[in-house]
């Protein structure tokens, strides 16, 4: 569905005043995402996960420097198309809960994003309920502001803004963060649903070992390249399915692997970087 092919991404950084350079955040990237999938893009903040979501949205600012190949449905997917596709067939769950309108009710704000996708009021009236009911959000939580949701039902009415959307594709950035066990379960059970779908879902994640579950395939990023991408079955055991020594050393330090370092060795950055867990 989705075909991103050696894509790079340079940002403007000021070393003082006079000079600027510029950063490499995304380093030849290639990646394919397919329909009816959960693909999970993990890795350490800073690891370029949320810039590539940006990218494939459109979402850049104007000052980036993006080269490479990006086809939809096997056609170019440029500025164009972007805007022509984006919150009508690409949806973004953002990280940010600021993202809902702090004045206006749960239903009115996803019956919006009915509207966006070409439906009328009252088709999208409609559609909005029904997508809220399917995520278990009540009457009272269809009739709420922002500020009286908790984090796990605003991230599960965001994604009912993307199911109304009628998207095929949808790109969910850090949806679990902040969230305890029960309403986490609730967001990765919504994704995974979406992909049961038939649509393609991006699950953009620090969270390697919650994204396992509902995964298809995991890519693991690191410093703006891609590491590795494997099926999510091939995380099992010491790790001896993935062909990279970096996404070993990762699945063994998940807490589920006790911490392991037995094919660690010294390895300094894995200190900082086992929060990927």
């Amino acid at each position: 569905m989705l075909t991103i092919d050696r894509v790079s991404l340079k940002l403007p950084m000021y070393a003082s005043w006079w000079k600027r350079e510029w950063a490499t955040c995304l380093d030849e990237l290639s990646l394919c995402f397919s329909a009816g999938e959960v693909q999970a893009v993990v890795g350490a903040s800073g690891a370029g996960k949320s810039l590539l979501a940006y990218a494939i949205m459109g979402l850049l600012p104007a000052s980036a420097q993006l080269s490479g190949q990006l086809h939809y449905q096997g056609q170019p997917l440029d500025k164009t198309r972007q805007r022509q596709l984006r919150g009508r067939v690409l949806a973004l769950i953002p990280q940010s809960l600021n993202a809902l309108d702090p004045l206006v009710r749960t239903q009115r704000q996803v019956a919006w994003a009915g509207q966006r996708a070409g439906h009328s009021p009252a088709a999208a009236w409609h559609s909005a309920q029904q997508a809220l009911n399917h995520y278990q959000l009540d009457l009272r939580a269809q009739q709420a502001y922002a500020h009286e949701l908790s984090g796990g039902m605003a991230r599960r009415v965001l994604t009912a803004m993307a199911h109304v959307s009628q998207a095929q594709l949808v790109i969910a950035d850090e949806p679990t963060v902040g969230l305890d066990p029960e309403q986490r379960q609730r967001v990765l059970d919504a994704l995974r649903d979406l992909a049961d779908q038939g649509k393609a879902v991006i699950l953009i994640t620090h969270d390697l070992r919650h994204a396992l579950p509902i995964a298809d395939r995991v890519t693991i990023m690191r410093d703006g390249k891609q590491v590795e991408t494997a099926t999510a079955s091939a995380f099992q055991g010491i790790g001896s399915l993935l062909t990279q020594a970096y996404s070993q050393r990762l699945w063994l330090a998940l807490p589920d692997n006790n911490f392991s370092t037995t094919a660690l060795g010294t390895v300094p950055e894995m200190q900082q970087e086992t929060n990927v867990a």
